[in-house]
Formats: C-alpha cells, sequence, structure tokens
C-alpha cells in the first residue's frame, strides 16, 4: 500500500542500506555502489559504471561516473568540517539518484555520518515519513552539496 496524503508511513529499516559517510569518503564509493547493483538493476537495465580516481602522493580521491566527476578530498579540496563525508555522500546518492531518475523511486539518506544509510523511497512515502518522524533529522532526504546542512532536515 502507497502513502497518501495526511496518513503516516512507518520507515522499513529492515530495508536500510547501511553507507557510513566515513567509508565511503575513504575510498569506499566504489564497493559500496557495487553492492547496491542488485537493487539498482531493478530499475536500471544497464548501471554506469564508476571509476574511482585515486592519488596517494597528493593525496586525492575523486569518483566519475557517466559524464560527472565528484571531487571528495585533495589539495584543492576544502577539508573543514568533515566536509569530504559530505561529498562522498552527495556523490554516492547522485550517482544512484541519476540512474534511477526515471523510476518511480529514490535513493533517500536515512541519518548521515558513521550512521548513515539509504532507502530506496517513493516520494509520497519520503513524505509520509516525515509526518511520522518527530525528529527532523530522522526524516528521509536527498543530500546535497551545500553547506552546513548537505541537504539534511534540520
Amino acid at each position: 500500500m502507497t502513502p497518501e496524503m495526511g496518513m503516516s508511513y512507518s520507515l522499513n529499516y529492515d530495508d536500510l542500506v547501511f553507507l557510513d559517510a566515513e567509508e565511503l569518503a575513504e575510498v569506499g564509493i566504489g564497493r559500496a555502489y557495487e553492492s547496491l547493483l542488485p537493487q539498482l538493476r531493478k530499475y536500471v537495465q544497464q548501471p554506469l559504471q564508476v571509476e574511482e580516481i585515486v592519488d596517494d602522493d597528493a593525496p586525492s580521491y575523486s569518483v566519475k561516473c557517466g559524464t560527472k566527476e565528484f571531487g571528495i578530498y585533495g589539495p584543492d579540496i576544502d577539508g573543514a568540517n568533515c566536509s569530504a563525508w559530505a561529498r562522498a555522500t552527495f556523490a554516492f546518492f547522485t550517482i544512484i539518484n541519476d540512474q534511477i531518475s526515471r523510476a518511480n523511486v529514490c535513493f533517500y539518506a536515512i541519518n548521515d555520518g558513521n550512521d548513515l544509510g539509504g532507502l530506496l523511497l517513493t516520494p509520497a512515502q519520503a513524505e509520509a515519513a516525515q509526518e511520522t518522524l518527530s525528529n527532523k533529522r530522522d526524516w528521509p532526504y536527498l543530500p546535497t552539496d551545500e553547506r552546513p546542512w548537505f541537504g539534511q532536515h534540520h
């Protein structure tokens, strides 16, 4: 049953994909993407390749998917306030959501930091969950690259 306006909706945490933003930022986007491929293939016949670009001498880390490249950390990238974690989160969720943009679901972030996870939800389910969850930081959200909250409700 899909939620309708004004109805409450409980998130199914059994379906939560555990991600951990720190692990994503520490050259973990490729591993996380590989583990999510079975779910992604339900919506996308031919998922795009994710290329990780690592330079241990710089040090730097970026990921490329399709025509987009995301800098996670490096000498020319601002590293204040654990922003590599936020950039990695934004990159990962953008890579997934760009590919499922024609489906009736989005890959929503749940929590942040070491507690980061993701759930595939319809926009109606995400909105209805907001009515059920009293703490805005528990609400499903689509990560952005905008400080200070990077898309998370507050």
